[in-house]
């Protein structure tokens, strides 16, 4: 047979000498750019919507160190916006990323990063700082460490979490069926939360505020101390994830599956609950509870990606779950005559993504 190869052979759309074809960019790799514009759109939006908008010139200026603005807009650019739109971010890919764990670990559609209690256990430890008896010890508990107002609160949240965390990890270590696990968690989530509206019917009027208020939602009390401690965090927690990928891919199909291509399913199961928790309560600690962040996201990156591949469904998610949060949070300052509840935002943004979950779930839509 000759060495050469017939040119019949090669198909007129091959390559052809002296040529080099390159491949037209993937859907895929299409969506993450895109995805990534945006995210830098929307993180500019950030800085320039406020109380007082700034010209998105001065906001570039301010942020090369070489504006001419008064000293009150650097201010409030640097030391306000900056640290509010990087704490949405962190937290929307943290709380989107959380999200895609558990709904594949449990492979239901409408599990979300709090789905394990976690949220209701931040909750209690933050009511027990603001409402009923649990103030005078909290109050005291700050006296003795340095810690007051919203720092106090956040060791509250963190402490919280991490008992129930504890719990459930305890708990998930004997059962084998992840449905089992899940439903413990939403139990104890329930029964954390019943002693939670305990406290909140026996305290004084004046504590509901600050608890409403906080119960709200808010990425603007995160300042640049608490940044560094927060965006270690989620960093830490994007990481495992990313590392995850190829225990999350095996565990899609099923736990014989995962077996079968040699994955230690329980302890692969153990760090992925680890792991959303953990980012859900950091972001509860320092932002509050936010609503549907986490059950929506995956839900769009899915869509979009038309794949449920994680090796480019956690970048994805990671993206756009930093562009929703800016969204919802540059949406929450858009009226002229206060802020809207940052959750009334997540919210609507989030409500009509599961309603269309729920409706293609019926049809066997979902994978996972």
């Amino acid at each position: 047979m000759s060495a050469r190869v017939s040119a019949r052979s090669v198909p007129e759309s091959g390559l052809r000498e002296g040529m080099v074809v390159r491949s037209a960019p993937s859907r895929q790799t299409l969506v993450l750019l895109g995805l990534a514009l945006i995210l830098i759109l929307t993180f500019v939006a950030a800085l320039v919507v406020g109380s007082t908008p700034v010209p998105i010139v001065a906001v570039i200026d301010i942020l090369l160190g070489r504006s001419s603005q008064p000293d009150a807009v650097v201010m409030a650019v640097e030391s306000i916006r900056l640290p509010r739109a990087l704490t949405a971010l962190l937290a929307g890919a943290a709380l989107g990323i959380a999200g895609l764990q558990m709904q594949t670990l449990f492979r239901n559609p409408l599990a979300d990063p709090f789905a394990l209690g976690i949220s209701a256990g931040a909750t209690l430890g933050v009511a027990l700082v603001m409402l009923g008896s649990g103030y005078s010890a909290g109050v005291a508990f700050g006296a003795t460490t340095g810690l007051q107002g919203d720092a106090l609160i956040v060791v509250a949240a963190v402490a919280g979490a991490s008992l129930v965390l504890g719990l459930v990890l305890l708990v998930s270590a004997r059962i084998t069926n992840p449905t089992t696990v899940l439903v413990l968690g939403l139990m104890f989530g329930y029964a954390v939360s019943a002693v939670v509206t305990v406290l909140v019917g026996v305290s004084q009027p004046e504590r509901l505020q600050q608890w409403a208020q906080w119960g709200f939602g808010s990425f603007s009390g995160v300042t640049w101390t608490r940044l560094a401690l927060f965006a270690p965090l989620i960093g830490l927690g994007l990481l495992g994830a990313g590392a995850m990928t190829k225990q999350l891919n095996a565990l899609l199909l099923g736990e014989h599956y995962a077996r079968s291509m040699g994955v230690g399913v329980r302890r692969a199961r153990l760090l992925t609950m680890l792991g959303a928790s953990v980012l859900g309560a950091v972001v509860t600690a320092f932002c509050g509870p936010i609503a549907f962040l986490g059950i929506a996201v995956p839900h769009i990156c899915r869509g979009l990606l038309n794949s449920s591949d994680h090796r480019v469904l956690v970048p994805a998610v990671v993206l756009m779950g930093g562009v929703v949060a800016l969204v919802a949070q540059v949406a929450s300052l858009l009226p002229s005559t206060g802020v809207l509840p940052l959750n009334a935002v997540t919210s609507i943004i989030g409500a009509p993504v599961v309603v269309l979950v729920l409706l293609r779930s019926r049809r066997g839509a979902f994978a996972g």
